[in-house]
């Protein structure tokens, strides 16, 4: 009997299931028909969300440890044999080990629609059952980090902001456990220079932020009580929420308190009303009081429009929490990444090309490369090609496994100046915030063209 108050917590063992049923069908099949050569399978998105002109690529540490880390335990196996698997392919899955090689953009790489963020050759079964994970995970903190990055943008005022203002307070407001831990890296991988979520900042070594809620204000008699209570009992974290009652006059409480307590008022927090009018006001009251490094901190249902409006209207803010609309991406709230089969083996063992004709789902066959021009620290155009050509400009997957294992691991630094340099580079019109008609130019090689036109048969 299953637990209904059961969490949802997948151990590593359970994450092996993390598939669609038909996986495991086709899979059965495979190994029925003995038809698990080596195949090659590519993550890709075919279009970009209406809102977005690019993506910036995230996920892939945390997808390959779990591809890493996969095991078909006796739970899983007994479970599998009770919806009907039999025992030859449950012999199979209990030694199953992904044994096979990735490819990959790099995380903090933008990239466009077609272009693959993954490129998977393993034996057929292996490919097939990783497809729902690595679409989980991709998926998710790709839509993250890129919401993420155009809040910084909005913040830099139309550049990336190198100096961390945005804060993950999306926790919250984030689609269960996995969903707040995995938006609050995505989130650092585009700039963000901290989180609220602990559990996110001791995993990956963020920087946790925090001030108080409008209860503790509202458990003291008096406002400037609770702020001379907060400064004495945190000297260290001298940020207080303001807008409690009366915003002004919650500032004026805040530097009577940081006077009392004898400790330097670290900010002041917004967290409804004008922000604009409010911020400039806050700032005024705090560099007449002597106050001049005192933080103004807004927060309060933030999105990369309203930011930068603000921002464009001089407001005195320092730093931005942002938690629905981060933590959610709620304009663009999915990546539609597809993960498909584009070659496999002939019975000769010759490479096969294999693609969909279906009318707005048609693929490209082959195993693919992507390649980037730059010109002054600019991007110029990417052309999609062959996995076997060789075209000016950088190739952009790289190995990220072989035979099973992780190729090093990068840190959020390495990602984060990674994304910040991509950012940069992009044509400054494809940084606005609107959709716009500017399109980066990615095109097809000549070899992939010539390989993509050849007719298909069925049957």
């Amino acid at each position: 009997m299953s637990d209904p108050n059961d969490p949802g917590l997948l151990t590593p063992a359970e994450t092996s299931l993390l598939v669609d049923q038909y996986e495991l069908a086709m899979a059965a099949s495979y190994h029925r028909r003995d038809m698990n050569d080596v195949a090659v399978f590519e993550l890709f998105v075919r279009r970009l969300p209406p809102r977005r002109k690019w993506l910036l690529a995230a996920g892939l540490g945390p997808a390959l440890s779990l591809v890493e880390a996969m095991r078909y335990g006796p739970r899983e196996l007994d479970y599998l044999r009770t919806i009907g698997f039999e025992q030859p392919f449950l012999d199979h899955l209990s030694g199953l080990r992904f044994s096979g090689d990735v490819e990959a953009l790099p995380e903090g790489t933008v990239v466009f629609e077609n272009e693959p963020l993954l490129r998977v050759t393993a034996p057929r079964i292996e490919g097939q059952l990783l497809e729902t994970l690595l679409l989980n995970q991709l998926n998710f903190a790709t839509a993250i980090a890129t919401k993420a990055a155009r809040l910084a943008i909005a913040i830099g005022g139309g550049k990336p902001d190198r100096q961390g203002r945005l804060i993950d307070f999306s926790a919250r407001r984030d689609h269960g456990v996995d969903a707040a831990v995995q938006a609050a890296r995505s989130a650092a991988i585009a700039g963000a220079g901290g989180t609220s979520n602990v559990a996110a900042a001791m995993r990956y070594g963020l920087r946790p932020v925090g001030t108080m809620a409008h209860s503790y204000v509202m458990s003291f008699e008096h406002e400037r009580e609770a702020f001379i209570a907060f400064m004495e009992d945190n000297p260290h974290n001298t940020v207080m929420l303001v807008d409690t009652y009366e915003t002004l006059a919650g500032v004026r409480h805040a530097i009577e308190a940081a006077r009392t307590a004898g400790v330097p008022l670290g900010g002041v927090r917004i967290d409804s009303g004008e922000l604009g009018t409010l911020a400039h006001a806050a700032r005024r009251l705090l560099d007449e009081a002597g106050m001049p490094e005192t933080q103004i901190i807004a927060s309060g249902d933030l999105d990369e429009d309203r930011i930068a409006d603000l921002v464009a209207q001089g407001a005195p803010i320092d730093r931005w929490g942002v938690g629905t609309d981060l933590g959610t991406s709620r304009d663009e709230p999915a990546v539609g990444g597809v993960y498909k089969l584009v070659a496999d083996q002939a019975e000769q063992g010759a490479w096969r090309g294999t693609m969909k004709t279906s009318p707005g789902k048609a693929t490209l066959p082959g195993p693919k490369q992507v390649f980037r021009r730059y010109a002054d620290g600019r991007m110029q155009g990417d052309v999609i090609a062959s996995a076997d050509e060789q075209l000016p400009g950088q190739p952009l997957l790289v190995p990220a496994m072989r035979e099973g294992r992780r190729i090093g691991s990068e840190s959020l630094e390495v990602i984060r100046a990674r994304a910040l340099a991509e950012l940069e580079a992009l044509p400054p019109a494809l940084r606005e915030l609107d959709e716009g008609a500017d399109r980066y130019s990615v095109t097809l090689s000549e070899g992939l063209t010539t390989a993509s036109s050849e007719p298909r048969v069925d049957g």
